[in-house]
């Protein structure tokens, strides 16, 4: 594929953004797509929304996995393109319409001229929620193909175009999602001493949330505790019986992650006593660290090295989430992120990545499975 064929695959792909294993549509623009390309040498499965291509290499001694994720995210668009989402209220605004593409591309060269080595293109749905890389790595579909290796990219809106990066070890934080639902009694505004108020306990609660990074985990460690959202009431002049608190956890480490849950809980306990009230807490998706393999990283390193145009950068690790990492807990791998100059991070409503890295990203992934 040139850079072209490229950019219509990108810009078909962004105009059709579904959530977590609801990719019905991606799933068949992606099977329409490898449907068009040499058939010899290949193999196609399918599992839910995802698709797992196998292309069987010359003279194989090993299988190498290449993961690219699939699914958008429940943001509404304000980019501006002429080819804006057409799904209202969903957007990729994550980059995996680049991730797509640079696979389909990678994909197509090795179609029609394989890699010595097998290798195993896998379509990953849900990886935004509610987690598709844990269910997909233990399904028939993906152990039948199991690879040696694995690796997989995420566009980097910080980096200029032409640049890679990655690091041994810790890339990507463990992360969580945090649910937390606060349920005491209800009244009339003029009467607080016969009820339990929801929104002072919801309020209290998210200040004593704080006091676990900052007095419960090890300062050489590191933990993020944000609570994103507060919903609770109904009226000005009713007390509220419900709230509800949304948030995230990140750390550094697997420990770290205990620990701060177990303070959660503990806190909530002793709110339950001081307020009167019932507490719940969903954990909802739950993300593994993105832990690279030194010794991978370092080929991938020397990999770049022959490319033209391309450069490496040491990274540094990150409190972002992946779901990859439960494939790298399993497989032996890396991930890397690809530069695509944007003015605007990922998750943004206006997240507007310079379509020329595709190129740069299919020119990777290809020379890392042919020479690793």
């Amino acid at each position: 594929m040139d850079r072209k064929q490229l950019q219509t695959i990108r810009r078909e792909l962004h105009q059709i953004p579904e959530l977590g294993f609801e990719e019905f549509k991606t799933q068949q623009y992606l099977l329409d797509e490898i449907g068009r390309m040499p058939q010899e040498h290949i193999e196609i499965k399918t599992w839910r929304t995802g698709i797992l291509v196998f292309v069987k290499g010359k003279h194989p001694s090993k299988t190498i996995g290449y993961r690219a994720d699939i699914d958008g995210l429940p943001i509404t668009e304000k980019t501006g393109f002429d080819f804006h989402s057409r799904h209202k209220g969903k957007m990729h605004a994550c980059g995996h319409d680049f991730h797509m593409t640079i696979a389909l591309g990678a994909l197509s060269r090795l179609a029609g001229n394989p890699a010595q080595d097998n290798c195993l293109f896998i379509f990953q749905p849900a990886e935004e929620g509610p987690g598709g890389a844990k269910p997909l790595l233990e399904s028939e579909e993906f152990q039948f193909w199991r690879p040696d290796v694995i690796f997989a990219l995420h566009i980097a809106p910080d980096l200029p175009v032409g640049t890679v990066s990655s690091r041994k070890g810790l890339l990507f934080a463990n992360t969580s999602e945090l649910f937390i639902d606060l349920k005491g009694k209800g009244g009339h505004a003029a009467y607080p001493h016969h009820t339990h108020d929801m929104v002072v306990a919801a309020s209290y609660f998210v200040t004593q949330l704080q006091q676990i990074v900052a007095r419960r985990v090890d300062p050489l460690d590191s933990a993020v505790v944000t609570i994103g959202k507060i919903t609770g009431g109904t009226v000005q002049n009713v007390i509220a019986e419900h709230a509800r608190l949304e948030g995230t956890i990140r750390t550094m480490s697997p420990k770290a992650m205990e620990e701060v849950k177990e303070n959660i809980e503990r806190l909530a306990k002793g709110l339950e006593l001081g307020h009167d009230c019932e507490v719940s807490i969903d954990y909802g998706a739950n993300y593994h660290q993105v832990y690279n393999d030194g010794n991978h990283v370092e080929s991938f390193r020397r990999v770049v090295a022959e490319l033209k145009d391309v450069d490496f950068q040491e990274a540094p690790s990150a409190m972002t989430g992946e779901d990859f990492g439960y494939m790298l807990k399993e497989i032996p791998g890396f991930m890397f992120w690809l530069g695509v100059e944007s003015e605007y991070g990922l998750h943004h409503a206006r997240l507007t990545p310079d379509e020329q890295a595709l190129t740069t990203g299919v020119d990777t992934v290809e020379a890392m499975i042919r020479g690793w």
